[in-house]
């Protein structure tokens, strides 16, 4: 397939049909002009017979088809947004098969698979991006440049607190499927930590709350972190499923401090407060369509041979910091962590936008996971 201009797009197979990929990834083809929608991978007929006459599809499969997804001909990567158990498994098979992957986070759940996920994309020259849609997103790219600048000093402090509802029966509390906190909402506060230090915790700690709830029979209800990173930086987070809706971060330098509130959101306005000598200045981010953005840059990534920033190095950092939170928890110390140096840290040279989703889609055997509070 080739653009109006001529230039060749990316073709995509969507693989998982859940309330993010319908909500989020399935409308953002329309505003990646690079790329295009040309196949659905789910186990639900409904969804496969209704998304691809409401996207012009022509080729549906199930999990069993995956395989003929892969070798048809008609796909070059695939946008993989299944339950994180399965997100090594997918990738695995389709890199085996010469055909790129973009995986949400995190990447998998434990530091093998991450490790089998990067493995598999080297032998078969495929490329391998984790869906970090904050590292293409203007209001996170700037508040990286503002610390790079030294306008607030020396960064010595970040704090960040990200919470919000999760209905019961939701899979993101069931264990067995990789769900928890830390891995679905505690990561973004990691990878903020992360790219606005530039730089790897070495040492972390970690305890779980839990009221006992049914809903948190499986998972934790709350996680408290703190993560101590080189150069005596500390780095703390709270991220809860049982909490009203919020979504900030603070990193407090040596003469003043930059706030993000909200900072992880997906779509909607993201605002920063940046504080010098007593003078608090606000600057607005507009809405855009972040994962439009995302699809833009791994498509082009693929057409230039270009390695994608957020790699499977970067995903696997994210998992072994999680895993070594999980052992703190259970073991009640703290834990020394040894990262891998990433190839490359995210910069401001990435951003892209595109205009908004202009509606809000019909979910079809799909429900957001979180209740208004």
């Amino acid at each position: 397939m080739t653009a109006k201009n001529g230039k060749r797009k990316i073709r995509y197979a969507v693989v998982g049909l859940g309330w993010f990929a319908q909500q989020a990834a399935l409308p953002a083809f329309a505003h990646a002009e690079n790329s295009q929608l040309v196949a659905l991978v789910s186990d639900d007929p409904t969804k496969r017979e209704e998304l691809s006459k409401k996207y012009g599809i022509k080729r549906t499969y199930s999990y069993d088809e995956y395989e003929d997804c892969l070798t048809s001909g008609e796909v070059d990567a695939v946008y993989i947004a299944l339950p994180n158990h399965l997100h090594r498994d997918y990738t695995v098979r389709a890199a085996n098969q010469a055909i790129h992957v973009l995986c949400e986070k995190p990447m998998a759940v434990t530091e093998q698979e991450c490790e089998d996920m990067i493995k598999a994309a080297n032998d078969n020259g495929v490329k391998l991006m984790i869906a970090y849609r904050l590292h293409l997103e203007p209001a996170n790219l700037q508040a990286i440049e503002i610390i790079r600048s030294g306008q607030i000093g020396e960064p010595r402090i970040f704090n960040s607190v990200f919470t919000q509802q999760v209905e019961q029966g939701n899979i993101r509390l069931q264990h067995v499927k990789g769900g928890g906190t830390l891995y679905d909402i505690g990561i973004y506060c990691i990878n903020a930590a992360r790219y606005l230090f530039q730089d790897e915790p070495i040492e972390i700690f970690a305890i779980a709350a839990n009221k006992g709830e049914q809903r948190f029979s499986e998972v934790e209800e709350m996680a408290s972190v703190i993560l101590r990173f080189p150069h005596e930086r500390v780095a703390t987070f709270t991220c809860s499923f049982g909490a009203a809706s919020v979504s900030t971060y603070q990193i407090v330098g040596t003469k003043g401090d930059l706030r993000v509130d909200p900072a992880y959101s997906w779509q909607g306005e993201l605002k920063h407060y940046l504080t010098i000598n007593g003078e608090t200045q606000e600057q607005t981010f507009a809405d855009h369509d972040q994962l439009a953005a995302e699809f833009v840059y791994f498509s082009d990534c693929i057409l230039q041979d270009k390695d994608p920033e957020p790699s499977g190095i970067e995903g696997l950092n994210d998992v072994r910091i999680i895993r070594a939170l999980y052992n703190s928890i259970q073991s009640g110390k703290p834990v020394r962590v040894q990262s891998i140096q990433r190839p490359q840290h995210v910069t401001s040279a990435q951003t892209i936008e595109r205009p908004p989703l202009e509606e809000k889609p019909d979910l079809i055997h799909a429900a957001e996971p979180s209740t208004k509070s």
